[in-house]
């Protein structure tokens, strides 16, 4: 495991486009289908990182919180699957299905979506507004495995919250830490 930080792309940022495969659904998604949503969250995430482990109940929570609301949400999982088969598609649907995630988890097998969007980690996250301008790119919360500190989301939380009241999102942002993108050789 090489803990990794999140390369904190540049704030205005605009969301590179993408199509990829749901590992549930079968079905492409592409960036533009979520025109219309206020905001839209684009979280690199995996099956076997510890980092990811420790959040992802609280992944879950934030879809089903944010469900119905203004907030577009999709995975992705960017990992070479040669070096780290349980990052799989299959392996992918299965921690979906375990954690009823309620948004698109879809596989990068190419990795270009995650070079476009400068991905440096798992989990690493990028929210951005109505005009798909990067307004927040950092950490889920300050909790990490063996911490002692609880899975809010709070930073997240915070920063969906203000984007959807239409308030801009301050730019003091702490990266995410988690491991390092599984990337080919």
């Amino acid at each position: 495991m090489a803990l990794t930080e999140s390369t904190m792309l540049e704030l205005g940022t605009i969301a590179p486009e993408f199509a990829l495969t749901d590992v549930v659904t079968g079905k492409t998604v592409r960036r533009d289908d979520f025109r219309g949503s206020k905001a839209l969250l684009v979280m690199f995430i995996c099956t076997h990182c510890p980092y990811v482990k420790h959040v992802e109940q609280g992944l879950a929570a934030l879809g089903r919180d944010y469900k119905g609301k203004p907030l577009s949400i999709v995975a992705i999982c960017s990992n070479d699957i040669t070096t780290h088969p349980a990052d799989s598609p299959a392996g992918m649907k299965q921690q979906a299905e375990t954690y009823g995630f309620v948004f698109p988890y879809l596989y990068d097998e190419s990795q270009a979506v995650a070079h476009a969007y400068k991905a440096a980690c798992t989990p690493d996250f990028f929210l951005f507004d109505d005009q798909r301008r990067l307004v927040y790119r950092g950490q889920f919360d300050s909790s990490r495995p063996e911490s002692g500190i609880a899975v809010t989301g709070k930073d997240l939380r915070a920063a969906i919250d203000l984007v959807l009241a239409g308030k801009p999102v301050p730019a003091d942002q702490r990266p995410s830490i988690g491991c390092n993108i599984k990337w080919k050789a």
